[in-house]
């Protein structure tokens, strides 16, 4: 009240507004009640004590606007009567939203926003400090459940999570008050949104000052609450962390000094500056009591304000009043300096209320300090809010500090735009502590969605940022750190010589095939010995040389794929290896064959002729030649990048073409190798000199042994080592049959020279002859020992028996 009565004073002192016309006023007391209000407006309205509708029977100075009122539900009942006579009222306290309807209030305005405007900049506060977490208290009224209801729909969208909303009534009982204390101290949110009035809010207080609650923050749209905390004791300790948005106000140049001056006998018209005086002063004037009593101070009305603390820390503000009444005082000047422009006949005192409403609604002007006052498309003052934060000084003095301020006016998508201080430390609200970069949340079950864990990002994914609800994959071309916070390039790789298993498996290979080469020296120079010429020498040196070839395939293997090389891996590993197992096969035959031949001229005789087993090898192996041409002609293998046998790395192998025509190559391979094995395996006990079927036999155990390991070694392995398991495995194979079959002839050939003689031939002879005998004495069956000899047709004298 004291503002409005400083602004018309200091408006006509003004030289530039309105130079030719004084301001006058009234005040009325509507009595805080609706009948009240509506009494008072049409008393002003037609001039009478005793209000008669439409009719005015005085006549004096024009009346501009009504100023007021203080509640909103009185301001509604106003509005509505002034709204039909497009009377101009603007309220400095009235903030419910439903009167920003300009089709049902069309003459009210107001020099502050509405609920909603400052609802929704207390959930822009919130989701600006990224409090996630939070609690509503609410007033059990219209305003308490439209306010809460659209905060909880703002902070929902944003991603807030609302633990609980509790609604207060204007009398609480006490039991409810104790509930909602209880629930505060179990909760685990920190943050308080707060929509009700000091004398709901003040039994809360009350009762969480007898338990430990503790490091709760306060978040409201006005400072009442912060009045709390400066006026009732121990009140700020549960109020130690509190934020409010209060309207940006101005500064008023003189203010001060008008209240330090102030005196109740200048106006003892004013009906309420005694009471503003009592309030202030904490005293009673004499008149209203006929017996003092005793320790109650009396007003002697020469007190002064100058240097009150409380409750005028901010007395050099403007305040909505104020506003209120230079808004109106402009745009009179406006409608007169508009209707002089025109050629109108439009003064001070002739003018309709409806023209004064126009102009009000178009009024656009700046304070002194330059803050710009407009009123939007629905009569709300378009205003920013300073945000101010409660803290105690090093003293244990409790005081507001202003931090920032939000500009409803200026959207940054669908956020309001905040100028905060520097360094400001806000405290955290969190129902979940954040999720690092290299973890995702997992929402608990059965939890807001703000309650997570945090789990790691799993191999091949990565979250590069906080709270991340989901990893994201890498590209193919890149793999996850171990951190999981960022991808890294992937390196290629292949078995290669340079590394040191790849070394490895090339010495072995190369010392195989010199090793094979070597024997096959050694059977060339002594190619007349019995041991060599048994069974077939030149089966011996196909053997040796496609061993050789088995062990320098295995080099095909090794180094970066390319189109040649894939094409030469299996297919030649395939054709060189059957090569070798039929010649172990056309050996084997050989033996056998020769123990069935009883007497000359047998049929059996003739496959025991060179060849003979020359075509068993031949044949065996222009199938598998067939079978990998096929494969080469229709789906031949190709070089390919494995991406998923190893995360950190791109495996550069050979992808087999047609997996069909492949497996039918190693089938083919498996199906001769086992074959014969079989037959060596029946015949390791006839008798042989040099002990020929049990060599073969032990060669082919060996090598099917190898190829079977090889199969869930093969399937089990990852990236490069698939293929040193097949490097491996040929190696193996290869070592096998060279050291099974040739290793003790040489050990013959070298080392027991005496076993070479014919003189050790015919004892061995005539122990083969014996051996032979006992095997027909157990079958029963008299049948003549035969003499079996090998023939060749160089035209040599025949060979030793066997």
């Amino acid at each position: 009240m004291n503002s409005f009565v400083f602004a018309i004073e200091e408006i006509n002192r003004s030289a530039h507004l309105l130079p030719n016309v004084t301001l006058g006023f009234s005040i009325r007391n509507s009595g805080d009640s609706v009948h009240g209000a509506l009494h008072e407006t049409m008393s002003f309205l037609t001039r009478q004590q005793e209000p008669i509708p439409n009719y005015t029977c005085q006549h004096g100075s024009l009346q501009a606007a009504l100023v007021g009122d203080t509640r909103s539900s009185l301001s509604v009942s106003m509005a509505r009567l002034l709204g039909l006579y497009k009377f101009p009222q603007v309220s400095y306290s009235s903030t419910l939203p439903s009167l920003s309807d300009k089709i049902q209030f069309p003459s009210f305005l107001r020099t502050l926003t509405s609920d909603l405007t400052s609802s929704l900049a207390v959930t822009q506060l919130i989701i600006h400090f990224q409090w996630s977490w939070v609690i509503i208290l609410a007033h059990d009224d219209d305003f308490g459940q439209q306010a809460s209801s659209l905060a909880t729909q703002k902070l929902s969208t944003a991603g807030v999570c609302i633990e609980f909303t509790s609604h207060v009534t204007s009398h609480e009982s006490l039991e409810k008050i104790e509930e909602i204390v209880q629930k505060m101290q179990k909760s685990t949110a920190r943050v308080v949104l707060v929509f009700l009035s000091n004398s709901n809010f003040q039994p809360i207080l009350y009762g969480l000052m007898d338990v430990p609650v503790s490091g709760q923050v306060w978040v409201s749209k006005g400072a009442l609450h912060m009045a709390l905390a400066l006026n009732i004791p121990g009140v700020s300790q549960v109020l130690h962390s509190t934020f409010a948005l209060l309207y940006h106000s101005s500064r008023a140049i003189g203010f001060p000094e008008f209240l330090a001056h102030l005196r109740p006998s200048q106006t003892p018209e004013d009906m309420f500056v005694k009471k503003f005086w009592e309030f202030t002063f904490d005293c009673t004037w004499p008149h209203q009591s006929s017996t003092v009593t005793e320790g109650v101070q009396l007003c002697s009305g020469n007190e002064s304000l100058k240097n009150k603390q409380y409750p005028f820390a901010e007395v050099s503000k403007i305040d909505a009043a104020y506003t209120a009444v230079y808004s109106i005082a402009y745009a009179l000047q406006d409608m007169i300096t508009h209707g002089h422009q025109h050629g109108k006949v439009t003064d001070s005192q002739d003018f309709q209320p409806w023209q004064l409403l126009q102009a009000l609604r178009k009024v656009h002007f700046k304070t002194p300090d330059g803050s710009e006052i407009i009123f939007d498309a629905n009569g709300d003052l378009v205003t920013k809010f300073d945000i101010l934060q409660g803290q105690k000084t090093p003293e244990g003095i409790f005081h507001l500090v202003h931090i920032g301020m939000i500009d409803p006016q200026v959207s940054l998508g669908s956020k309001m735009k905040f100028h905060l201080m520097e360094d400001l430390h806000v405290p955290s609200s969190v129902c979940s502590e954040s999720c690092l970069p290299g973890f995702s949340q997992v929402p608990r079950l059965g939890a807001p969605h703000c309650c997570f864990d945090c789990s790691p990002c799993p191999e091949g994914q990565f979250a590069d940022q906080r709270d991340m609800k989901s990893c994201l994959l890498c590209p193919r071309e890149q793999y996850s750190s171990h951190m999981r916070d960022h991808c890294l390039p992937r390196t290629e790789i292949f078995l290669a010589f340079e590394e040191p298993l790849g070394f490895m498996l090339a010495l072995v290979a190369l010392f195989l095939a010199g090793l094979a080469v070597l024997v096959l020296g050694v059977f060339l120079k002594y190619r007349d010995s019995p041991v060599v010429r048994a069974n077939n020498r030149s089966l011996s040196y196909l053997l040796l040389l496609s061993l050789c070839l088995c062990a320098l395939c295995a080099l095909l293997f090794l180094g970066q794929p390319s189109v040649l090389t894939c094409l030469l891996r299996q297919t030649t590993f395939a054709v060189v290896f059957t090569v070798a197992v039929s010649s172990v096969l056309a050996k084997t035959l050989t033996v056998v064959l020769a123990f069935r031949v009883t007497r000359p001229g047998d049929r059996i005789r003739v496959c025991l002729s060179p060849g003979a087993s020359t075509s068993v090898v031949l044949i065996a192996s222009f199938m598998q030649v067939v079978l990998c041409g096929v494969w080469l002609a229709t789906s031949p293998p190709f070089p390919d990048r494995d991406m998923v046998s190893e995360p950190q790395h791109i495996v550069i192998q050979c992808q087999e073409g047609s997996g069909t025509i492949f497996f039918c190559v190693l089938g083919y391979l498996g199906f001769l190798a086992v074959g014969t094995f079989s037959v060596a395996f029946l015949a390791r006990g006839l008798p042989d000199v040099f002990n020929e079927t049990k060599f073969l036999t032990f060669s082919m155990l060996l090598f099917c042994s190898v190829w079977t390991a090889f199969l869930p070694l093969y399937h089990s392995a990852r990236g490069k080592s698939t293929v040193a398991v097949e490097i491996f495995s040929i190696l193996a194979s290869t070592a096998g049959l060279l050291g099974g079959i040739f290793i003790p002839k040489c050990y013959i050939i070298l080392l027991k020279p005496r076993r070479k003689t014919a003189a050790w031939l015919r004892q061995g002879h005539r122990a083969q002859q014996e051996r032979q005998s006992e095997m027909l004495q157990r079958r029963c069956v008299p049948r003549s020992t035969p003499q079996i000899f090998m023939t060749y047709s160089s035209g040599k004298s025949p060979g030793p028996p066997l």
